[in-house]
């Protein structure tokens, strides 16, 4: 089954699934890139790849803990809520941030069951404090920052387009002194 997916989402499948479980009995796989790069297609493409192959996989988005005022710093939640117990065997919870609105504010409950592979997707899912336990690295650096922004605003609406920019300026800096490019196991 893993045969059948694109190029790429094949050799992410394929690697993660060879690296060892660093999160408890867990893989983690972080996708990390800038905004509008493709991490959500590809990650939603490497969690079906990886169900069609009979493997466990759960879908963690960075966007459920984001918000434009507080782009990384919200990680200690995901830390404490999923990811340690992830690694202690037992099912993770975090609130998701609920943007229907037009104003982030914290929503429904999530509950994560301890896979086989879990994917943290998004910007900063690849951050220095968790490359230890990472199994396995991607990066996309996608096409240029203007197409980027089209491709973000297309998405999240015109609405978007200020706080786009400015989120653009941010993880520029982020990944600068974060590094992540640089120590990923693949560069799409």
């Amino acid at each position: 089954m893993v045969d059948l997916l694109d190029p790429d989402t094949t050799a992410v499948v394929r690697a993660v699934l060879a690296a060892p479980p660093r999160l408890g009995a867990t893989r983690l796989l972080a996708i990390d890139g800038p905004s509008g790069s493709g991490k959500s297609t590809l990650a939603g493409a490497v969690c079906a790849g990886l169900r069609g192959a009979g493997v466990s996989a759960a879908l963690v988005p960075t966007d459920d803990f984001a918000t434009w005022d507080d782009p990384v710093g919200w990680w200690p939640r995901l830390a404490e809520g999923v990811l340690d117990e992830i690694a202690a065997g037992r099912p993770g919870r975090y609130r998701r941030m609920d943007w229907s609105s037009g104003v982030p504010v914290l929503g429904a409950w999530v509950t994560v069951h301890p896979p086989a592979v879990l994917v943290l997707e998004g910007v900063s899912a690849g951050r220095a404090s968790i490359r230890p336990l990472l199994s396995y690295l991607c990066w996309l650096s996608g096409p240029e920052p203007a197409e980027r922004l089209a491709r973000s605003v297309a998405r999240d609406g015109e609405q978007t387009r200020a706080e786009l920019r400015a989120w653009q300026e941010f993880e520029r800096g982020w990944f600068t002194v974060d590094a992540t490019c640089t120590r990923a196991d693949k560069v799409l």
